[in-house]
Order: structure tokens, then sequence, then C-alpha cells
């Protein structure tokens, strides 16, 4: 497992969150709707720019990746997805799934896409643009650094050398048993992040009914946590903000 991970964007993503930075999260999306496997949560995700640019420009902490459907992906990340609308989100995925152009509006909503979710991003001033140790031209999506590794340490010093907050990988034990095993600090959550990790953690069914309501699922207050609780996940229910047939259906008739 790496500590370190640089991904391929485009400029216009990039461009388009550095202008609206300081920001809590950004969704790292991907045409594909592959998993992400190379950091733990906390690790350091950094964003490289596509040729002729080929440089680092500035990261974040990873915290989660998820495939979702394009419509929840707009609706949790809003602009936080490098674009100013839904339309245009649509636009920069046909560019890379020609099949969209023939689709109704309701199947482009419905394109499932890769979600690597960052929180606390930064970005570099064009000056502090640095090309990342090591590349290769043949690599397309990304590439994973170890700390222990000469090219980890070289790209951590990059980075610290332009940031006035220093990154390292702390492992912490978790205080209580319901927290978990010993892992990265998470950082933080930005709201859509929230939102798709308790979604993600009910394996994106309501918590009453049961049901597979993944477009309306919203996370809700339920209670705060208690002694023996098995995960801080359960603090919160996925309940749909407008409930379907199926849920009311469930909901009445539920033994009391």
């Amino acid at each position: 497992m790496s500590e370190i991970f640089v991904g391929v964007t485009d400029r216009s993503w990039y461009e388009h969150l550095r202008a609206q930075a300081p920001l809590d999260e950004v969704n790292f999306w991907r045409p594909s709707a592959g998993s992400f496997r190379a950091l733990e949560p906390g690790g350091l995700f950094l964003f490289k720019l596509h040729y002729p640019s080929n440089a680092i420009v500035g990261g974040g902490l990873f915290a989660h990746h998820s495939v979702l459907p394009l419509s929840l992906a707009w609706d949790a990340f809003r602009e936080k997805n490098g674009v100013a609308g839904m339309d245009d989100m649509i636009g920069r995925l046909a560019r890379y799934r020609p099949e969209l152009r023939t689709m109704d509006l309701a199947a482009r909503q419905r394109y499932p896409i890769g979600c690597t979710l960052v929180e606390r991003p930064f970005f570099f001033t064009d000056n502090d643009w640095f090309p990342a140790p090591g590349w290769q031209p043949n690599i397309v999506r990304g590439k994973g650094y170890s700390l222990a590794s000469t090219e980890g340490q070289d790209l951590l010093r990059q980075i610290q050398k332009r940031r006035s907050e220093p990154w390292q990988p702390v492992m912490v034990a978790s205080p209580p048993p319901r927290y978990g095993e010993p892992m990265l600090v998470q950082p933080r959550l930005g709201q859509g992040s929230f939102r798709v990790m308790v979604t993600d953690a009910y394996r994106r069914r309501c918590a009453i009914s049961g049901e597979r309501v993944l477009p309306v699922l919203e996370s809700a207050p339920h209670h705060p946590v208690r002694r023996g609780w098995p995960s801080r996940d359960q603090q919160r229910l996925a309940a749909p903000q407008r409930p379907t047939h199926a849920v009311r259906s469930r909901i009445r008739n539920r033994d009391p």
C-alpha cells in the first residue's frame, strides 16, 4: 500500500476548483467505474495535469472511493466536481464515453462514474508546479509512491516545501473498540463526502425499510455516540428525502 498517490487530471477541472479555493473537499471523478485501492484513508492524494503541463499542481487527503451515478455525484458535490453544472459534467464525461451522446437525459444521469473523495484540498500557484519523480509517459491513471522509497521521500519534500502545513501519515490506535482497528488518521469530512460514505455504509439501502433507494437517500441525525455502539457510521441513518411507494409500504406494514 502506498502513502502517496499522484492522480492524472485535466487543467479545466483543476482551474475551476482553484478559482473557488479554499474548499473543504473535492470529487476527483473518472469516467470509469473501477475501484481505487492505492491509499488508506488519510493518505496524500496529489493532482497531476495531463500533457503538455505534466506537473503536480496540488492535492489533498484521501477519504473514500465510491462508484456513483452521475446525478448523485453532482447532487453531493456540485461545483466541487470541477465543473459549473451538470450539463458541463455530462459534456466532459462524453469526451471519454461517446455513447452518452446517444442516451436520453435519464440514462446519462444514471451513468456510473468513479469518485475519489479528497478532503482539505490545496492548489499551487503556477510557479510552484513541479514534475512527478520517476514518471513514465505510458502512465494513464496515476502512480503510487511509498515513503520507504527515494522517490516517495523526494515527493514528500517537494510538497512540504510548498505547504505551510506539513503532512505525514500517522498511525493511531482508536480509543474505544467501537471505532475499529488502528488506521491512518482520517481528515474531517465535507458534507458531500459524509453523505456518500454513510450511503455506502448502509449498502445504499434505506435504514428504515431496507429498500434500495439510492437516488433519494440522505443522511439524517439519529443518536449520539453511546458506549458499546459498533461504529461511528451508526450515529446516522440513511433515510430517503422523499419516500418511494415501496418505502412507504414497508413503513406502513412494519411491526410496532
